[in-house]
């Protein structure tokens, strides 16, 4: 009987070694799908595909001419347009796009709400960030890089021309204007409609309304792995910090209270620095960046009026 005991003993030694592995398998499967998949939304979010450039301002009956950039580093060429008013221009305004749209912005209505602002005198500058529209670039870097290249663009007009340079932008464009405008006097006033106030923060809290994937583990994984994977910090992109720079420049917010993508919040964050300068518009109960749309004569009225106080042209 005693042989039998220790062969049993054997195998049931021998299963639970093979439990144990298979459970340690198992473990480390989850935990490298886990990376795996985080490594991928973290790519995915830097590897916005294109939206090609289908419409132009002559379709709105507008003058323009083509515009080549250059990122203030040099390193990335971007493409755009110039739109000239009719009469001597009161200010540039440098328009800004979201994440994933390009110059003609169909999300914010670049090009009707170009030819209000054109009719109401001022010159209007858009272009495409890298990796977008027509521009160079194969990453999209949600701020971090893109403000690089709207410097570029700033300092292109500012060889054009003296006159006061105005930063507009929605979404990743508002906080792209908000980081550059942090980092350029030259510019004289800023309108922001619907940026984040900190990327990095506002990774951590919504990362999972992009992704729709659970908040734990993928968020804290994304934001450990892009770093490395994309030469991207989101600690870099911090628009709160940056309207301490801004400061006492004014700023106009606007920002909906049926923002899902970007609660207006984040807008509310900022204007509460400084509300003796900075400015809040909420457009009520619209969805992200469409205030122009659903609103667009209070809009235009707001943005003109903002414009015209900022730079002393009533």
């Amino acid at each position: 009987m005693k042989p039998v005991i220790k062969q049993t003993q054997v195998s049931n030694s021998r299963r639970k070694k093979m439990m144990w592995i298979g459970s340690f398998s198992l473990i480390l499967l989850v935990i490298v799908l886990c990376i795996a998949i985080s490594i991928y939304v973290g790519l995915s979010l830097t590897k916005k595909e294109r939206q090609p450039v289908t419409e132009n301002p002559s379709t709105y009956g507008l003058t323009y001419r083509d515009e080549a950039f250059t990122s203030r580093d040099g390193e990335t060429e971007l493409k755009g347009w110039m739109m000239e008013p009719q009469s001597s221009p009161k200010a540039t305004i440098i328009m800004s796009h979201g994440y994933g749209g390009n110059r003609h912005d169909l999300n914010g209505g670049f090009l009707p709400l170009s030819k209000s602002l054109i009719e109401a005198g001022y010159r209007v500058v858009t272009f495409d960030f890298r990796n977008a529209g027509e521009s160079q670039g194969d990453q999209t870097t949600i701020g971090v890089k893109e403000q690089l290249d709207l410097l570029g663009v700033i300092d292109r007009v500012k060889e054009e021309t003296d006159e006061p340079i105005v930063l507009y932008g929605i979404s990743m464009g508002a906080a792209t204007s908000l980081l550059a405008a942090g980092q350029e006097e030259a510019v004289q006033a800023v309108i922001a409609d619907s940026p984040f106030s900190d990327l990095k923060t506002y990774l951590e809290d919504n990362l999972s309304v992009w992704s729709k994937l659970p908040d734990f583990p993928f968020t804290p994984l994304t934001l450990a792995t892009v770093p490395y994977i994309a030469d991207l910090n989101p600690e870099d992109a911090s628009p709160i910090q940056a309207v301490e720079e801004i400061y006492p420049r004014p700023i106009l917010f606007i920002h909906s209270n049926g923002d899902t993508a970007i609660p207006y919040t984040e807008s509310q964050k900022m204007v509460k620095t400084h509300p003796d300068e900075f400015e809040l518009w909420v457009p009520k109960d619209v969805p992200h960046v469409k205030g122009y749309s659903e609103y667009p004569t209070e809009y235009v009225k707001r943005v003109t009026e903002f414009l015209d106080q900022s730079l002393s042209l009533q």
